[in-house]
Order: C-alpha cells, then sequence, then structure tokens
C-alpha cells in the first residue's frame, strides 16, 4: 500500500475516532446531568464513565478502526488508557491551580480541553498500535491468501 492511501487510511480513522469520541462525550455529559439529579454526583459520574467507556470501545472498535467486537481484553485496555487519560486531565488542572490559583473559568476550561485533546490523540495511537491492530490477511482454506483489498471487503 503507497504511503498516500496509508496516510488517507488512518487519517480517516483518526476523524472517525474524534467524532465518535465527541459524541460520546457529549452524550455521557448530559447523562451526568439528568443522573445527578437522582443520586449523588460521583455515583452518577462514576456509572456516566463505565457507560460513555464501554460503548466508546464498542463503536472505536467496530467502527473508528473496523475491527470488529473488543472482548474482554480489549474493554480493559481501552478502561486502562481512560484512567491515564483521567490521570493526566487532573495533572494538568491541577498544576495549573498550583501555579495560578484563582486561574478563571476559560483558563481552566483551555487547560483542561488541552489536555484532553492531547489525551485523545495518545488514546488514538495506543488504540490503534496495540489494542485494535490490524488484522493480517487471512489464508483462505485453498491455501492461498487473500489480498488485502479482498480482507477488507469481506471483514
Amino acid at each position: 500500500m503507497n504511503g498516500l492511501r496509508l496516510m488517507r487510511r488512518h487519517g480517516a480513522a483518526f476523524v472517525r475516532f474524534a467524532g465518535l469520541g465527541s459524541g460520546i462525550t457529549l452524550a455521557a455529559s448530559a447523562t451526568l446531568v439528568l443522573l445527578s439529579q437522582w443520586i449523588p454526583w460521583m455515583a452518577a459520574n462514576v456509572l456516566t464513565t463505565i457507560a460513555s467507556t464501554g460503548a466508546a470501545t464498542e463503536l472505536h472498535a467496530r467502527v473508528s478502526f473496523g475491527h470488529g467486537r473488543p472482548g474482554l481484553a480489549g474493554h480493559l485496555k481501552s478502561a486502562a488508557t481512560m484512567a491515564a487519560g483521567l490521570l493526566v486531565t487532573s495533572a494538568a488542572v491541577g498544576a495549573l491551580a498550583a501555579l495560578r490559583p484563582g486561574a478563571g473559568l476559560v483558563l481552566q476550561q483551555t487547560v483542561y480541553l488541552s489536555a484532553t485533546a492531547l489525551v485523545g490523540v495518545g488514546r488514538y495511537l495506543v488504540l490503534r498500535l496495540s489494542v485494535f491492530t490490524e488484522r493480517a490477511p487471512r489464508t483462505r482454506t485453498d491455501g492461498g491468501v487473500r489480498s488485502r483489498a479482498t480482507y477488507d471487503a469481506a471483514a
């Protein structure tokens, strides 16, 4: 596969990843607001995070990467990337609070969203390169190997 086609394919996967991730984040945010009216905010946050991470993992595996069902191992690895992302965004916001106490809402959101964007790029790379890696072409029962195009069409 030539370099330009490879870049387009990965670029398209990244756009799908970012679009799905953004949509799920917005839906999770709305769900969190609704749930927190009936149960404590912390419990609503935990439930929303678990549900949105599971939904995101399923969608990213199937739609962003064309990998199929992620299975338990895929869900656990994806959850680990989310946990790492939570640590990074928390550290960024904590560092801002330590360096600029009383920082305004705009600066706080700028730092948070910048950290979230970096986490998203890192998460994409980890998921693409180690969790939902591209599968090798399948060997046919007659001993031949399908071409990449035939494999993609069949998957």
